[in-house]
């Protein structure tokens, strides 16, 4: 596992029930703009049940793939307590674990 993708999953662990973070915003809070490379992190990370990465999601409040199962995702999110209606997270700013929560903890 590469530094990066560690830095990016151990920020999962500081997302709290019920919040959702985009790749944008993790990326934001590392300090850059590779949000495709944070992306690549979540895909591959191993350890799914650990760090979870179905919390990040579009930012356009799509909630996209997770370990190409979109519905387990969707099922996870759903169980976490977000709203989803086709396939988009409802009240999507309100749920929305920004870049600058992260540097509160």
């Amino acid at each position: 596992m590469s530094e990066f993708q560690m830095k990016c999953l151990t920020l999962l662990l500081k997302i709290p029930k019920g919040k959702v973070t985009t790749y944008q915003e993790l990326a934001h809070a590392l300090g850059t703009r590779a949000y495709r490379a944070v992306g690549t992190a979540m895909a591959k990370n191993e350890f799914l049940g650990s760090y979870p990465c179905y919390k990040v999601i579009k930012t356009n409040g799509d909630v996209g793939e997770y370990a190409n199962k979109r519905d387990k995702k969707i099922e996870l999110l759903e169980k976490d307590g977000i709203v989803i209606q086709n396939g988009k997270i409802q009240n999507f700013k309100q749920v929305l674990f920004t870049s600058e929560d992260f540097l509160k903890y």
